[in-house]
């Protein structure tokens, strides 16, 4: 089956044809750094971590290419407040990203461009816009260098508007403008920010606007057209928008793909700073490990919207141990297994084939890890080998192996022994309440009494048992 992905622009999912036979350029679109990332913010981050791998798996080489956006309005106005240059606020901000990506095990990109450092390539994006009419220079004086969104027959084709219904932004300054609906290619430099935050162009000092950033740096690095451009499904319009416009009045053929990732909700409103019901990846995987949260956001499809609840990631947690418990005991049984040499379901390919369908890909896993449960009873080590190499071949297209990279080697044995004991704990729970529910309770206080003289306590509260280490 070939490999199927999802297109905004046409609306469809359709069979993926590489530009370049072998090779896939992918461009996603990374965060404006003004403040630490929360769990929506890194989940485009792992979507397409998930289908970089997945493309890599099934025999491309991958270009992988997110930027970082460290200059913008926001970045300014955040340094101001907290009192120090802006390049320096945005740089620490980059570094807290770096550290979600991480921390979630994320691959690195195999080019991760700033804003700051191309801005030779957005002036002469911005000077080809402007040579063919497509883009003019305010004539107040500003610096400002806007794009001419009627000049662009196609514009909203993305996002599936006419012009002709779009109303201007009620933040958007129509000052320069020669229609209040052109988005800002360049931003004139104003005399209360800082002189360091802009550039010399033919039309003045400035910084760059958001969109023309995105265009510029994919050239740079993918060409003028390459395979597949990605982002959270918030950036379509305007920003996406805007990108193809700029981008095709100029002569490029940009994007053949375009895909998006859903949002993560709190009490139904997309998760944002703005609404203060952001959650920081660093506050979050205090409470849950961060391959547990990984779980969590991989799990749902990627174009499917999640609605965040500590409930839900904690029952993705224990989802997750009983995984990770498969994994290490039959480990203990066969003393390791090459896990490259693996080999996915055809259920699991199928699945991932058709739009990454991971929520279809991991009831296949779960398949495999049942014939793997029985091979453990029966003391089948030559089978359960095979097994255990095909679950972790799959498990490392989601990046969720926990005897692989990064996790492994992340704060040392202990932190393993923690892992290897949550997930033996979690199982024997999950037994227990099994045994309950079919009115066996001789066998769930067996299970209950093992765990008691291993010094686990178990405790039964209203949301499920909890179980902790005794101190007595």
């Amino acid at each position: 089956m070939p490999l199927r992905l999802h297109d905004s622009l046409s609306r469809d999912v359709r069979e993926f044809v590489p530009l370049t036979p072998g090779r896939v350029g992918i461009y996603v679109c990374g965060l404006t750094v003004q403040s630490e990332p929360h769990v929506g913010h890194i989940r485009s981050g792992v979507s397409f971590d998930v289908a970089r791998r997945w493309l890599a798996r099934s025999g491309y080489q991958v270009t992988y290419v997110r930027n970082v956006t460290d200059i913008d309005d926001k970045i300014l106005t955040k340094a101001a407040e907290v009192g120090r240059p802006w390049w320096a606020h945005a740089y620490a901000m980059e570094r807290a990203l770096t550290a979600a990506y991480d921390a979630l095990g994320c691959l690195p990109p195999t080019y991760e461009p700033r804003a700051t450092g191309h801005v030779p390539e957005m002036v002469e994006l911005m000077s080809e816009l402007v040579d063919r009419g497509h883009a003019y220079p305010a004539d107040d004086g500003s610096g400002d260098v806007y794009f001419d969104v009627g000049s662009w027959p196609d514009y909203g084709e993305l996002s599936r508007q006419r012009l002709a219904d779009m109303e201007p932004a009620p933040d958007a300054d129509p000052r320069g403008k020669r229609d209040p609906r052109d988005f800002a290619l360049w931003k004139g430099h104003k005399p209360d920010e800082p002189e360091s935050a802009s550039w010399a162009t033919p039309w003045g000092r400035g910084r760059p606007g958001w969109h023309l950033e995105c265009s510029a740096m994919a050239g740079k690095y993918l060409g003028e057209t390459f395979d597949i451009h990605g982002g959270g499904i918030d950036l379509r319009f305007p920003h996406h928008e805007n990108e193809i416009a700029q981008s095709r009045a100029a002569g490029r053929g940009f994007a053949r793909y375009w895909m998006h990732n859903a949002w993560v909700t709190t009490s139904g409103e997309k998760m944002s700073k703005s609404l203060g019901n952001s959650l920081l990846i660093g506050e979050v995987t205090k409470r849950v490990r961060p391959i547990d949260l990984r779980y969590y956001l991989v799990a749902a499809h990627y174009r499917s919207t999640m609605e965040f609840s500590f409930e839900a990631l904690e029952e993705a947690a224990a989802a997750f141990a009983r995984i990770e418990g498969y994994v290490v005991r039959a480990t203990e049984v066969t003393g390791g297994v090459d896990a490259s040499a693996g080999i996915a379901c055809a259920d699991f390919v199928a699945a991932m084939d058709e739009d990454l369908g991971v929520p279809a890909a991991l009831a296949a896993l779960q398949e495999v890890i049942r014939e793997g449960n029985i091979l453990l009873a029966r003391g089948d080590s030559p089978a359960l080998r095979g097994n255990l190499a095909s679950v972790r071949s799959m498990l490392d297209v989601l990046g969720l192996d926990p005897l692989a990279q990064p996790w492994v080697d992340r704060g040392g044995s202990d932190e393993r022994a923690r892992a290897a004991l949550d997930a033996l704990v979690r199982d024997a729970m999950a037994a227990r309440q099994a045994a309950r529910e079919r009115r066996d309770f001789a066998a769930a206080d067996a299970v209950r009494d093992q765990l008691a003289k291993a010094g686990i306590a178990v405790e039964d509260t209203p949301t499920g048992p909890r179980w902790s280490i005794e101190t007595r």
